[in-house]
């Protein structure tokens, strides 16, 4: 059988769709349909209850991706797989989605946003446990970098949401529904036998070394947390006399690159740490890019350079947790909690959505966003050096970390 064709490259590319899919599922109804819903239903105390579904939401989801994990662990430990979960999750995002269609109170939205929220973890933790599962080491590179394909993916369905301003919002759930559901299903049918677990010498602290490991994703991904939300005041603070609507235009344009740009780039390092058996350089060296981006930002107060400096930030970046997610995978202590630690991991994709909107409110003002954006590179760095000593070399000399 043709490599391009062979059961390996088959659940790669079914796995990256399902992934797609799942992003798909629930980035355009967070960032832009539960707004305008919030706005509709709340009116002035719009803000308020929009934190809430936000602060709740993100604890909601984190739990519920450590949970659904373990139960997924469950299955397999009894002889089953995790599959059937995905599908049980696509099932409750659909009645999480009808919930969703026909909240009329700001308070009813909310329980259906924490519904929401689980159901998409059912489908997600599994999911990136089968990563793990079925997916060979010298892949797993390929695989972390095809995870890119997500947010461009996500984005580009929320600018034909935005373009189709006349559609209705139960139209646009069922159709963000529809995309979700017609890209996971491959992976449902699509499936290799399971990667045996390389035998591993005695160690006396995995977990810590799991720990270390996510904290330095937390550490990378603490700059996107903050400037997502104010990318347009930070661009404010230093374009002088650009017309605001002009200004929005750009950082929208921008953000589109910063969507886009990180898809091959993550893909081709991945690859390339596949081939080299290591991935803590490319890890470092992501960092590390990702740092002088936010330092750029920080030093040269003019737009051209704020603009270079975010879209550095956001493919280093995104290559660093692309194979962070591969790094992280020879890390896990026992294939048995495959799912559960995954889920723990996946902690570090939540709390920053927490805690960069607060360093932004303690360290940045309307005109002067230096001091935030020193601290974010400080920290990024940080979670770059926090890689190095977890190498995993003594196990597997054909892949190490």
């Amino acid at each position: 059988m043709p490599r391009a064709f062979s059961p390996t490259y088959r659940l790669l590319a079914a796995f990256s769709l399902a992934h797609a899919g799942a992003v798909i599922g629930y980035l355009p109804f967070l960032s832009l349909l539960l707004p305008l819903k919030i706005d509709r239903l709340a009116g002035e105390a719009r803000i308020g209850w929009l934190t809430v579904a936000i602060v709740l939401g993100a604890a909601t989801a984190s739990g519920a991706n450590i949970l659904f994990g373990w139960f997924s662990d469950r299955s397999v430990a009894r002889g089953g797989g995790r599959r059937g979960w995905i599908a049980g999750g696509l099932v409750a995002l659909l009645l999480s989605y009808a919930a969703i269609a026909v909240a009329a109170q700001p308070a009813f939205l909310i329980a259906a946003v924490l519904a929401f929220q689980c159901a998409v973890n059912a489908v997600l933790a599994p999911m990136m446990a089968i990563m793990a599962d079925e997916i060979p080491d010298d892949q797993r590179g390929l695989a972390g970098g095809l995870l890119a394909i997500g947010p461009p993916a996500a984005g580009a369905v929320s600018a034909f949401l935005v373009a189709d301003a006349g559609r209705s919002e139960a139209a646009q759930l069922v159709l963000i529904l529809g995309l979700t559901v017609a890209a996971v299903l491959p992976l449902l049918f699509v499936r290799r036998a399971p990667v045996p677990s390389p035998p591993r010498a005695p160690d006396p602290a995995p977990a810590h070394r799991l720990w270390v490991a996510s904290i330095a994703r937390l550490l990378v991904q603490l700059a996107g947390g903050a400037l997502s939300l104010y990318l347009l005041y930070y661009f404010q603070s230093i374009a002088g006399s650009v017309p605001p609507r002009t200004l929005a235009t750009r950082v929208g344009t921008l953000l589109t690159i910063s969507y886009i740009l990180p898809l091959p780039v993550a893909v081709m390092a991945g690859r390339l740490s596949d081939q080299a058996a290591r991935r803590t350089p490319f890890l470092v060296g992501a960092a590390v890019a990702a740092t002088l981006g936010l330092l750029a930002m920080a030093m040269v107060a003019h737009p051209v350079v704020g603009a270079i400096g975010f879209v550095t930030y956001s493919v280093a970046a995104a290559v660093f947790l692309a194979l962070h997610q591969a790094f992280a995978v020879r890390l896990l202590p026992d294939p048995r909690h495959r799912g559960r630690d995954l889920g723990l991991i996946n902690l570090s994709n939540t709390v920053p959505s927490l805690l960069g909107p607060l360093l932004t409110w303690a360290l940045a003002t309307p005109g002067d966003f230096t001091l935030l954006l020193v601290v974010l590179a400080a920290l990024t760095l940080a979670g770059g050096v926090l890689i190095v000593p977890l190498r995993r070399g003594r196990d597997r000399p054909s892949l190490r970390a």
